[in-house]
């Protein structure tokens, strides 16, 4: 499209407000849950959109970026738009973006797919949409709607270079999906972060739906699978709730989703705890700690950042008992990549450091030299493909046997988590 990059950051909503105002405000012709937040957005964005149309609702999801296909950023009832009609939104859309580019400057690739997404949920017409904001808050394109509810996912260091080098400078960003008199749901937060957060709130007389004091997880337990919790929700506590997923993050994430659609729902009465239990056991988030193969077991993970790859990690250790990991990373090159290697350090017995299909990553050379920093020679090894960095970890987990209890963590950027599955023929995203 000649757009431009979508992880360039520009603070203004004149050209996608313009633009919307074109289109006829699509983005108004149905009640939205606007997520920001730094990690866990996609899959409490997948868990919401789980439940809603468990409710036999007809739902648009928004979410980004995408592990192979553009087209799953934009989904209707659960699956991306077709070819066909991807090209279809796109070519309504078109001569509206050609006039904003002339008339306030050039729509940038990001703000195209933002606005083919609202037409498109207005046209299938949806009943409600989910929509996750690309980076930041404030100054995001999906920023232009007016929530029905607004869920903030745990806030922490990314991006630094666009919305700040501190969280309290980021969550200032992030809070600007926070509008006037409607409900705020917040996962737990650094005290930095909740408390932008709550004074946010304030401003704009927002009702406040807290993990940890209004809602949250009462309990999990490992499970075949994923995970058994236990979840207090706004209005009630639901039993016995199976969720595919693993980690005490995504258990956070449900809490979140939970709580993001009682306010939906109105009045006092929970949700039919059977459809709870239904839509969290049919839900997915692929590329999140994903088992992607097995014998040895091959985890991908999306994650790129120390947060969430703390995250990652505990969930590894919580859920799986391997007896030697052996990691695939892949980088890009402006992330906090000594973070990253310095929590992979304890848990890996070995890494092969490589590059994924973005030209952004890091060059395994560079990489790999900074992972023998922590790692020492030893234990690193280097793959100039990523294809051959997972052919390499695989014999290195097979040279235990089979029941050696060896497994592989292909990690590092969400371009890594899906170029991964890609080369290992997994469908679905």
């Amino acid at each position: 499209m000649g757009r431009g990059v979508e992880w360039q950051f520009d603070p203004t909503l004149d050209r996608i407000a313009a633009l919307m105002d074109l289109l006829g405000s699509p983005q108004r012709s149905y009640p939205v849950v606007h997520l920001a937040g730094t990690n866990g957005k996609t899959s409490t964005a997948r868990l919401t959109e789980s439940l809603l149309a468990r409710r036999n609702l007809r739902v648009g999801r928004f979410t980004s970026p995408h592990l192979t296909s553009v087209r799953e950023r934009i989904c209707v009832d659960g699956a991306p738009l077709s070819e066909e009609r991807f090209v279809e939104v796109y070519q309504d859309v078109l001569p509206y973006i050609e006039m904003i580019d002339k008339q306030v400057g050039k729509v940038s690739f990001f703000e195209t797919l933002t606005a083919m997404g609202f037409a498109a949920f207005a046209d299938a017409p949806v009943d409600i949409a989910v929509i996750e904001t690309g980076m930041g808050g404030t100054w995001d394109a999906t920023n232009v709607v007016d929530p029905a509810v607004a869920v903030i996912t745990p806030i922490s260091l990314d991006h630094t270079d666009y919305l700040g080098d501190d969280v309290a400078t980021i969550s200032e960003e992030k809070a600007g999906i926070i509008k006037s008199h409607i409900t705020a749901v917040l996962a737990q937060q650094d005290v930095t972060a909740a408390e932008v957060l709550m004074r946010r709130a304030a401003e704009v007389e927002a009702v406040v739906a807290r993990e940890g004091l209004e809602f949250g997880v009462l309990g999990h337990e490992v499970a075949l699978g994923g995970q058994l919790l236990r979840l207090q929700g706004l209005k009630g506590v639901y039993e016995d709730v199976f969720l595919p997923l693993y980690g005490a993050h995504q258990a956070s994430n449900a809490a979140c989703a939970l709580a993001a659609v009682e306010v939906l729902t109105g009045g006092d009465d929970p949700l039919d705890p059977e459809l709870v239990r239904q839509a969290f056991a049919t839900a997915s988030s692929p590329g999140r700690l994903e088992v992607v193969r097995r014998g040895p077991t091959v985890l991908v993970d999306a994650a790129h950042n120390p947060g969430g790859m703390q995250a990652a990690i505990e969930a590894v250790e919580e859920s799986f008992d391997f007896a030697r990991l052996i990691g695939v990373v892949a980088v890009m090159a402006d992330k906090d990549i000594r973070g990253l290697l310095e929590l992979l350090e304890p848990v890996l017995a070995e890494i092969v450091v490589t590059r994924n299909s973005s030209p952004r990553s890091m060059e395994p050379a560079e990489l790999a030299e900074l992972a023998e920093g922590l790692f020492g020679t030893d234990r690193v090894r280097v793959a100039a493909r990523l294809d051959d960095a997972i052919d390499t970890a695989v014999g290195l987990a097979d040279e235990d046997g089979e029941f050696g209890g060896a497994g592989v963590l292909i990690t590092g950027s969400v371009v890594t988590a899906g170029d991964a599955r890609h080369l290992l023929h997994v469908e679905g995203a």
